[in-house]
């Protein structure tokens, strides 16, 4: 009887990834692999399916989770013909609905890259939660208008319509959405009718600040280059507040263009450090004077944020970067080239003091607390 107790209180879920979240090199999986190390401390047991398209299978997700069964993304565009966007369409493997139909247990969706099944009413008589990391439409409409590529600005525009009229469908068959901002959770709930609209912070690697003292030697932007997005803001930084401004400037990320390669070749006192380990970013994030942080689009949260705001120093941001993620006290906000400059000519020269770090270490805990998130997670689930 005390067995049979016992198997009915535990607490079984599948979650579903749009990529395999291991390791967490890069913002788009720092939010899956560490929910799954909070969730696990909780004892709750996970059967994580992920779409394997290059980063390989990953023996270190069993640390966390009961079973990791791994499915092929399709680089097809049969899908679009029918109207499901690409990153959606792409991950529909009828072996999933096979795994997930072993049983009844509650799916988390991360990602609208993972609600094919859902879309299909295929978890019909489920309990659904899905995860939002962007409000998808929204940002590849903003994509669309910063490439430079004349395909992916057609990809990115035709996508956008498609997510649009997607998401809109998907908002009502969750049980559950979970937004990672309140910006986000606002968004779907005017955009889509969603009633069912929670917000929750991201998770993180990081639970306390650790903010280094004094003066460090550079400027640092930092991010996964090959993106669009990410290329834009770092030559925006060169020829808008670099260019003639004699500090040291550091660009580090992986898969730089050429053509941001070569801009950089073009100023002695600017340097780029291609595909950094995860323990070189550290070191650069922690030792930079300031971390310089513009975007360009307004959806979802830029983990580059949160990394600067718990290891680095000082922090210079526009409203796109900082708005609803609760960290606008953290940074300076800087709107435009000639604020943007003006704040690095001062904060370059200001040392980082305990008083400083004082004030910051109390703002992650009011929102970034992964432990108490991820109570806050399992009471929702099992509400």
């Amino acid at each position: 009887l005390q067995q049979s107790i016992a198997i009915k209180l535990e607490k079984h879920i599948h979650i579903v990834c749009l990529d395999v979240p291991y390791p967490p090199d890069y913002g788009g999986v720092f939010d899956l692999y560490y929910k799954l190390k909070y969730l696990h401390e909780r004892n709750v047991i996970i059967h994580l399916h992920c779409y394997e398209y290059g980063r390989g299978n990953q023996d270190a997700l069993l640390q966390y989770c009961k079973t990791v069964q791994y499915y092929k993304r399709s680089r097809g565009w049969r899908r679009l013909a029918a109207g499901i966007p690409y990153i959606a369409g792409s991950r529909a493997d009828p072996e999933l609905l096979q795994n997930l139909s072993n049983d009844n247990y509650p799916v988390l969706l991360e990602g609208i890259h993972s609600t094919y099944l859902l879309h299909k009413n295929k978890l019909a008589g489920r309990k659904v939660i899905l995860r939002l990391h962007n409000i998808e439409f929204e940002y590849y409409h903003q994509l669309s208008h910063h490439t430079t590529s004349l395909f992916h600005k057609i990809y990115y525009a035709v996508e956008s319509i498609l997510l649009k009229r997607y998401e809109g469908r998907i908002a009502h068959k969750a049980s559950l959405i979970i937004a990672v901002t309140k910006k986000d959770a606002a968004a779907y709930a005017s955009v889509f009718g969603a009633t069912n609209t929670r917000h929750l912070p991201v998770f993180t690697t990081w639970n306390t600040v650790a903010n280094k003292e004094g003066k460090g030697l550079y400027c640092l932007y930092q991010g996964n280059l090959s993106v669009s997005e990410n290329e834009r803001a770092a030559l925006w930084l060169i020829k808008n507040i670099f260019s003639d401004l004699e500090i040291p400037f550091i660009i580090a990320g992986k898969n730089p263009s050429h053509t941001l390669k070569k801009e950089v070749q073009l100023h002695a006192h600017i340097s780029i450090t291609e595909n950094p380990s995860q323990t070189e970013m550290q070191q650069l994030v922690e030792d930079a004077q300031i971390n310089l942080l513009p975007a360009f689009t307004t959806t979802g949260i830029k983990l580059k944020l949160l990394h600067a705001i718990f290891c680095g120093r000082h922090c210079i941001a526009n409203k796109a970067m900082a708005a609803g993620t609760g960290m606008e006290n953290a940074c300076t906000i800087a709107e435009d080239d000639k604020t943007f400059k003006a704040a690095v000519q001062t904060l370059y020269h200001q040392p980082f003091t305990k008083d400083v770090i004082a004030l910051r270490q109390a703002l992650p805990e009011q929102h970034y607390n992964n432990r108490r998130n991820a109570a806050q997670l399992v009471e929702w689930i099992w509400e």
